[in-house]
């Protein structure tokens, strides 16, 4: 079900052309274009010592609107799984005016994967100290079990490089990995193939994710 609070994600051209970062770990490679089609695996699979970071066959997305896809086919990719990223769009609505909520993107996780995705809202338009820690637990959780977490986003969040990535018309992500028992989340991001992968403080991710929403086990 649809909630007033996960709205509509629109990536404008400009919002795309202005997300700044850089690669903090090698977590995910980028590719040379965001037109290759051919998959990658990219990382390391670390258990233990309160760390994790999954193999993620990085895509960027072909075009503005494609966050959602993109971000889902990252995501399920995890798993050696190759989904066309227009199949993807396809299933979840995606038009030009963006995906539509979190709410679209679970039950494709659900279908394409086989487990069991839920969405999670965040309410307010700043994470408070509970649902920091929930999301924290749910990526743990997630990442643990082998998956990603995909993640709406909107507006503008600093990685753990002093990096800002901004996407003031929304966003989707995905979330690969953890350090830090979860403090620090790896995001793998469709926006851009030179800026593929950063970390981030799971307190700036949760407000990130503010008024919006994301998936996890």
């Amino acid at each position: 079900m649809r909630t007033d609070l996960l709205r509509k994600t629109v990536l404008t051209a400009a919002g795309f052309a202005a997300t700044a970062g850089g690669i903090a770990g090698p977590a995910v490679a980028a590719q040379a274009t965001p037109a290759e089609k051919a998959a990658t695996q990219v990382s390391t699979d670390r258990k233990g010592h309160g760390e994790r970071e999954l193999d993620v066959r990085y895509e960027a997305q072909p075009n503005f609107y494609y966050c959602g896809p993109a971000a889902a086919r990252n995501a399920i990719s995890v798993l050696g799984k190759n989904i066309d990223v227009d199949a993807m769009a396809k299933e979840m609505g995606t038009t030009e005016n963006g995906t539509n909520s979190i709410n679209d993107i679970t039950p494709v996780l659900n279908k394409e994967t086989g487990k069991h995705y839920r969405s999670v809202e965040i309410r307010d338009g700043k994470a408070d100290d509970k649902q920091t820690d929930t999301l924290r637990a749910d990526v743990v959780r997630t990442v643990d079990d082998g998956r990603a977490v995909v993640a709406n986003i909107a507006g503008t969040a600093t990685d753990t490089d002093g990096n800002t990535h901004s996407f003031e018309g929304g966003h989707y992500i995905s979330v690969v990995g953890y350090r830090d028992n979860g403090k620090i989340v790896t995001i793998a991001d469709s926006a851009d193939p030179n800026m593929a992968s950063y970390r981030m403080s799971v307190d700036n991710l949760a407000d990130w994710i503010a008024t919006r929403g994301y998936s996890a086990s």
